[in-house]
């Protein structure tokens, strides 16, 4: 039992049950149960529950109350929520909920967007927020990924690929979109632990600059390239994406728009128009929105300070003024479900490990940030959407997409 000073010495009510109740209702009345912290269990819909949801004291309940989504994270990193059964079935059942319930609003959510999109990401600021979510150590990340350490969504190309055949796959599906030749330059802007420059320099002949402000990531990436003898054809540069110079026959970017921010975004494609040489061809893969909106709270405050995930509208602000050509939009949200989904599944392997090094609730916010993703990504909340362009007087550029299938373009 619970001490009285968690309870607040209090017996749950008919009151607090009620206000349990208005809270499910806000999210959409999500196919759980409800149990309180004297033990009282109910559901919450007529149907069968996927997981049932403890409220280990009212201080939780009145923190959902007040903020339903950054209650919610804060509660159930600290242990005063307890979820029993399938954690992931979970998460996407209330994600699914709340999705489905959501405001049909559209201007609302805009400005909150645009209003958010006005505090910049500086140098300094974009180090210490990479510094808070990429340099946990790579002992952290390495328990859990593949050994690649790829670190953003896989491409899933057959059902049973593993996660490891499909970040290998991922890896193909924008070399082939960014139609690699041997010899040609390439410069990656955000490149984690160098997976994608590795593959480039050893698998497709080329010749890569990484940018990365991870000091942790760079000089892993630097110790694996020298390892594998690419570091004649690859170099890591320990340097924000602004500081990128001279022109390259390639621009990628693989999951680092979302720490841009949308008040950069202007700046991030005047820097790609200048290092694009005229016949080049360029990549953004980025996780998105279907419409603007703000990033959930306590993502942002506890997972990715500074992070805004945006919609292609939003997006449009990196390609419209410099004149790009949009060439291709795809959309891997499903893939980056079962990604984060595979992440998950690592990750509990080695829960007990990561909280004996880290701590119990480190290890609750995490599992909740993997499960929570993988949801948002099932639901379509979230989006992500890989983007290849080119300057807009850029005649030399594919006519089909028949230069991305397999065994079209690249060297074995």
């Amino acid at each position: 039992m619970l001490d009285a000073e968690q309870g607040y010495g209090l017996n749950p009510s008919a009151i607090d049950q009620a206000i349990v109740s208005l809270i499910m209702k806000s999210a959409g009345n999500p196919r759980i149960s409800v149990r309180l912290w004297n033990g009282h269990e109910f559901p919450v819909t007529n149907e069968h529950p996927v997981a049932c949801m403890e409220f280990l004291s009212r201080r939780a309940v009145l923190k959902l109350l007040y903020s339903p989504g950054l209650g919610f994270g804060e509660c159930y990193s600290q242990g005063l929520i307890e979820v029993h059964g399938n954690f992931l079935a979970f998460t996407n059942e209330v994600t699914r909920a709340i999705t489905r319930k959501g405001s049909r609003e559209y201007y609302l959510p805009r400005l909150k967007s645009t209003l958010h999109s006005l505090r910049r990401n500086s140098p300094g600021r974009s180090k210490f927020n990479a510094h808070h979510h990429y340099d946990l150590g790579n002992d952290f990340y390495r328990m859990w990924l593949d050994e690649r350490m790829v670190y953003t969504c896989a491409y899933y190309d057959t059902p049973g690929a593993t996660l490891a055949e499909a970040q290998v796959a991922k890896l193909d599906h924008v070399c082939r979109k960014l139609d690699l030749k041997s010899g040609q330059t390439v410069v990656e802007a955000g490149c984690g632990w160098g997976a994608l420059a590795m593959h480039m320099a050893e698998h497709y002949g080329v010749e890569v600059k990484a940018y990365n402000i991870s000091r942790a990531q760079v000089d892993w990436a630097r110790e694996k390239a020298a390892a594998r003898g690419l570091d004649k054809r690859l170099e890591f540069i320990l340097g924000d994406y602004r500081s990128i110079e001279k022109r390259y026959d390639r621009f990628v970017s693989v999951g680092m728009l979302e720490h841009v921010g949308c008040a950069n975004y202007r700046v991030l494609g005047e820097l790609i128009k200048r290092c694009l040489k005229p016949e080049g061809l360029a990549l953004i893969h980025t996780i998105g929105r279907s419409h603007p909106d703000t990033m959930d709270a306590w993502i942002r405050k506890y997972i990715f300070p500074g992070g805004h995930v945006p919609s292609l509208s939003e997006m449009m602000a990196v390609f419209e003024p410099n004149r790009f050509s949009v060439l291709d939009v795809e959309n891997l949200r499903l893939h980056y479900a079962r990604t984060c989904a595979d992440w998950l599944a690592n990750f509990e392997t080695v829960a007990e490990k990561v909280s004996a090094t880290y701590g119990e609730e480190f290890t609750r916010m995490w599992r909740l940030y993997l499960a929570g993703s993988s949801a948002g990504f099932q639901s379509g909340t979230l989006q992500l959407y890989q983007v290849v362009f080119a300057h807009g007087s850029n005649n030399k550029v594919p006519r089909t997409r028949e230069y991305q299938y397999p065994g079209s373009t690249g060297i074995d």
